[in-house]
């Protein structure tokens, strides 16, 4: 054999690794070769060439018989994942990427509002149809979602933005009522026409104001010069409203938030306040996987979830 004969099977590793898994499985350079649908003399060769570069011997030849040293049966245990691995990348490639949305994996990120208000008739409607996903949900702010989108540890994140970085896509996807809600026989309760100076005549309670309500809120107030008071800044609508129950302050919620059961009197504000948007953040450029795709495609048409205060001729109760 030339030392360019040589030379060209020492450069393929991945060859040789296989011709070697493929010599152990079968015990025989014949059955080996067979199954490569290589000739026996290149089987040998690949696995001799591997020998030389281990600088061991990896198989026991005595006649007929072929068996592993125990340095081959250490290379076997490390190869055969590598090269299994390989070989089924072609059909894991399709499976994951072009297909594959009745298995694997979906990561969604949100906030309160999305995990609980938006995601669960969503998700139990999706899972009926793809009982082979495993849905992993991170309940997160909207820093760390982008964070998660970012690092790829989430395909994508359901919630609502005022500023989206350059980096980010968002694609809004449902539109809910700005909502003012307020204990049962609050002054306001039986006022038909309520202005911003009425409400800023009560305490509110706000989410913090990092997030997007708060700076909603204070941004249409600043622009029509009305001052307020933010009484109380807390984190999730659950807690807000059963404060707001409690008779502590007044609060402008999204509608989606607001339930029928609520102890509550909600009154629709978009005369003063913009409608929340919500819908899908997603990092610009990535190719998302086949069971992001599916849930994507499978909520394209589905109605939004609707607080029945946000019903046409729902302004009070």
């Amino acid at each position: 054999m030339t030392d360019t004969t040589r030379h060209y099977y020492k450069g393929n590793s991945l060859k040789q690794l296989r011709a070697f898994c493929a010599v152990a499985r079968a015990g025989s350079m014949t059955d080996a070769a067979r199954e490569l649908f290589l000739s026996q003399s290149a089987v040998s060769l690949q696995v001799k060439a591997l020998e030389q570069q281990m600088g061991v011997e990896l198989f026991e030849r005595r006649g007929p018989n072929i068996s592993l040293t125990p340095d081959g049966r250490k290379l076997m245990d490390m190869a055969r994942p590598l090269v299994e691995g390989i070989d089924d990348l072609p059909q894991r490639f399709e499976h994951e990427v072009r297909g594959g949305a009745d298995s694997g994996e979906l990561v969604i990120a949100g906030g309160e509002s999305a995990m609980t208000y938006i995601l669960p008739d969503l998700l139990g409607r999706f899972q009926n149809d793809h009982r082979g996903i495993q849905v992993s949900l991170r309940n997160v702010g909207i820093s760390e979602g982008l964070g998660l989108i970012r690092d790829d540890e989430a395909d994508f994140a359901v919630g609502s933005m005022l500023d989206v970085p350059s980096d980010i896509a968002y694609t809004p996807m449902w539109s809910h009522a700005p909502m003012l809600i307020m204990p049962a026989g609050h002054p306001l309760a039986g006022q038909d026409d309520i202005q911003l100076a009425d409400i800023a005549a009560h305490d509110l309670i706000l989410p913090p104001r990092r997030l997007t309500t708060w700076r909603l809120v204070d941004r249409v107030f600043q622009q029509q010069g009305v001052p307020f008071n933010v009484a109380l800044e807390v984190n999730g609508w659950g807690v807000i409203k059963r404060l707001v129950e409690a008779g502590l302050g007044l609060s402008i919620v999204s509608g989606v938030c607001v339930l029928d059961d609520d102890n509550l009197v909600a009154r629709d504000m978009s005369a003063h306040f913009p409608r929340r948007d919500y819908g899908i953040v997603t990092r610009r450029g990535r190719h998302l996987p086949a069971p992001a795709r599916a849930f994507l495609e499978a909520i394209q048409d589905t109605a939004p979830p609707r607080s029945p205060w946000e019903q046409e001729g729902h302004s009070s109760r």
